[in-house]
């Protein structure tokens, strides 16, 4: 009698509950020995569920095997954004990716995403590695520009670090059962944010187990929202007007994978996070430590870096850099412009965190990522100043990103608290969290 293994996961989708599925399909005894343990869910209620598992190359090749036909339609959309953004071909990411990134990606990581290439080139995508590398990358590669073309004097129009992601952490007083609760909205082009939609359970030889939201084709979150079983909860929102990389360093995408494999509590993650600092997405890191009940915030710039904790309160990001000397010696953010999007929803957070001391759960949290006050306007007006970001109604546009009506908001929607982190689910919602 065959014995048929089984993954038991709990995962939850706007609101539904998913069961467990068994490893094997009707195609099992066919497919490449690699893809043993992992399978894809159809699709529910606009997410897809992989779960992959085993050694480096295992992981990678199930995930570019899965997702061959979305990692390839997911290349198609960073090519076309790098030479409208950036006014380069993909060659010079590419190259930028073997000889740039390459040597200073680890073994392990090196190994899945060469996994990845393989994978989908087996699914007959034509694909390699350099091609995975620059996916992977894709958060990175606004500031990689920017220093490149001020390091060989290339006068161009340089895009700002976008203003997007709204999230919070609270926990103690300010919580309803007085322990975690993280949300996160994603804020990205219309383009990107219908592709950011791949729920990935990673099981990995060595580390955490890890759940997060995704493209195709990444070994890292890249929004970021990921729960481990260490009681770890990770999400972030970007430094706006940020400047600054170090072509010696650690890419961002591996720094943050390596955290959510192998964090354990807060200090971990800095660690990690603050080894080989590249500078690229840079951002401030919103993370929770559920097993002893606290939460920090590191503002990881690429010359300062700032990390506090408390047992007590909250946490929250909108793209807001938090602390003076950052402000001053790594962007050229005006903390004094009420009306720009990122200041705006820092003071709606503000108001949220006051209003519903003692009553946030997740249902709360859900609410915060729908909500349309722009305290700028005093008003209800969903647009580029309100948490759940509408730059596509905004005559404004996003100032340095996209222009007025622009195609680009928020585009999904995670929350959890410390008991479905526990039992490692969170709750997703596909497109604007207003529905």
């Amino acid at each position: 009698m065959r014995r048929i293994l089984a993954v038991l996961f709990a995962l939850v989708l706007t609101g539904v509950l998913l069961p467990s599925f068994p490893t094997s399909s009707p195609h099992a005894a066919s497919a490449p020995r690699e893809l043993q343990g992992s399978f894809r869910l159809p699709e529910k209620n606009g997410w897809t569920y992989v779960h992959l598992q085993g050694a480096p190359h295992e992981i990678g090749f199930q995930n570019g095997y899965l997702l061959a036909p979305e990692i390839d339609d997911m290349l198609k959309v960073v090519v076309l954004e790098a030479k409208h953004d950036y006014e380069k071909d993909w060659s010079f990411f590419r190259d930028a990716a073997e000889n740039m990134m390459w040597p200073h990606i680890e073994q392990e990581y090196r190994e899945e995403l060469q996994g990845i290439a393989d994978g989908a080139s087996a699914h007959g995508i034509k694909i390699d590695v350099w091609d995975v590398v620059g996916l992977n990358a894709l958060t990175e590669w606004s500031y990689y520009n920017k220093q490149y073309n001020k390091d060989h004097g290339i006068k161009t129009v340089t895009l700002s670090v976008p203003e997007h992601c709204s999230a919070f952490v609270a926990t103690g007083s300010y919580t309803k059962d007085a322990k975690v609760v993280i949300a996160h909205n994603n804020w990205s082009t219309y383009l990107e944010g219908e592709r950011w939609t791949i729920i990935f359970d990673v099981v990995p030889a060595k580390g955490h187990r890890m759940l997060m939201d995704g493209l195709p084709g990444v070994i890292h979150s890249a929004d970021d929202f990921v729960i481990n079983t260490g009681g770890m909860a990770i999400t972030e929102t970007t430094i706006s007007h940020f400047s600054g990389f170090d072509t010696a360093g650690i890419p961002e995408f591996v720094r943050a994978r390596k955290a959510a494999q192998y964090a354990a509590s807060i200090d971990d993650f800095a660690r990690i996070m603050k080894d080989g600092n590249n500078g690229g997405y840079a951002n401030t890191w919103l993370v929770a430590d559920t097993r002893k009940n606290e939460i920090g915030r590191l503002e990881l710039g690429l010359k300062n870096v700032n990390l506090e904790r408390t047992s007590d309160g909250y946490f929250v990001g909108s793209n807001f850099p938090i602390h003076g000397k950052l402000i001053a010696e790594e962007t050229d953010f005006d903390p004094k412009d009420s009306g720009q999007s990122s200041v705006a929803r820092h003071a709606r957070w503000e108001q949220l965190m006051a209003e519903n001391k003692g009553r946030i759960d997740v249902a709360a949290a859900q609410r915060f990522l729908a909500d349309h006050y722009d305290t700028f306007e005093k008003k209800e007006d969903a647009d580029e100043r309100t948490l759940d970001g509408h730059i596509d109604l905004s005559p404004r546009g996003s100032n340095g990103w996209v222009g007025p009506y622009g195609t680009a908001g928020a585009v999904q929607n995670k929350a959890a608290d410390a008991n479905m982190i526990g039992k490692m689910t969170f709750t997703a919602a596909a497109g604007h969290a207003c529905g």
